[in-house]
């Protein structure tokens, strides 16, 4: 593959979740307010297990905790666990709600920077939570070019298109330290990092704006084996529309947005298990591709 000229991370400041007075959490139902006396033991509970296991690479084999009982609970355990680890925030994971939560039918979160690489002739190596989930993505990654204006709720396609510098080829590593991330709902999700453990940066697309590229037949392989394959519009409203979901719920959240950071903008051919030793391939349109091998902590 040839060098990715135009891939660009910039040095990113770890986010201060500082809430707007009055967040309605429209895109999350509920208001997104986080004081002493909301951060209830379980939300604490919750975010300090998964926070303590992600660091150490230890597996839980058990939800520790109460499940969340609402998406606005899910993000403020989210929001705990992102005060908590500290670390500067590279971009943001959408996923998908299936079935929808109060007519709400994705979900977000954190993707670390110090977990985003590039690809390259090389596969890099990305890495799974032992005893825990996880899965490869093929993606559609989009770079904020410009931040929303802070407190807009609602965007556009054109204005979401102007908000972004570049689309690029991806793979998404979705791992959890909790092996039942996926079997317990959108609120067990969110309430880890959105099952999010890195992101593979592949080659840029040329012309996007018109696009076409949400029309591309796309295919990830494991093992030289195709295991998934879709294309963009079966995706909801594509990966646009990804991002003008984003903007809009982090305007709910109150959470600034940074030029440079990338959106991962949900799994085009399904979500998909993988384990140590695995190498796994996203291929766009026939043409293009981006890889990476599969490792354990």
């Amino acid at each position: 593959m040839a060098a990715l000229e135009s891939y660009r991370l910039l040095s990113l400041t770890p986010v201060s979740l500082k809430r707007r007075p009055n967040g309605a959490g429209r895109h999350g139902r509920g208001d997104f307010r986080v004081g002493s006396s909301e951060r209830s033991s379980n939300v604490s509970k919750i975010a300090e297990a998964f926070v303590s296991a992600r660091r150490t690479g230890r597996a839980l084999p058990d939800y520790p905790g109460t499940v969340p009982a609402s998406l606005t609970e899910a993000y403020r355990v989210q929001d705990a666990a992102i005060d908590l680890h500290g670390a500067a925030i590279g971009g943001w994971k959408v996923g998908r709600i299936n079935p929808p939560i109060d007519r709400v039918d994705r979900l977000t979160g954190p993707i670390f920077a110090e977990s985003i690489v590039p690809g390259g002739d090389s596969p890099p190596v990305m890495r799974i939570f032992r005893g825990g989930f996880g899965a490869a993505e093929a993606e559609y990654l989009l770079r904020i070019g410009r931040a929303p204006e802070p407190g807009k709720t609602s965007f556009s396609r054109d204005e979401t298109i102007a908000l972004i510098d570049a689309v690029h080829i991806g793979i998404e590593v979705a791992s959890s330290p909790f092996p039942g991330i996926n079997d317990l709902g959108a609120t067990v999700t969110i309430s880890d990092f959105g099952n999010n453990n890195g992101l593979v940066i592949g080659t840029a697309i040329e012309g996007w704006r018109d696009g076409a590229f949400e029309r591309w037949p796309v295919e990830l392989l494991v093992n030289g084996k195709t295991i998934g394959s879709g294309v963009g519009t079966e995706m909801l409203d594509g990966p646009i529309g990804a991002a003008r979901f984003l903007f809009a719920l982090m305007a709910d959240r109150g959470i600034a947005l940074q030029p440079g950071q990338w959106i991962s903008s949900g799994a085009v051919t399904g979500v998909h298990c993988v384990a140590a030793g695995d190498r796994v391939e996203a291929r766009f349109n026939g043409e293009i591709a981006v890889a990476c091998a599969i490792e354990d902590l």
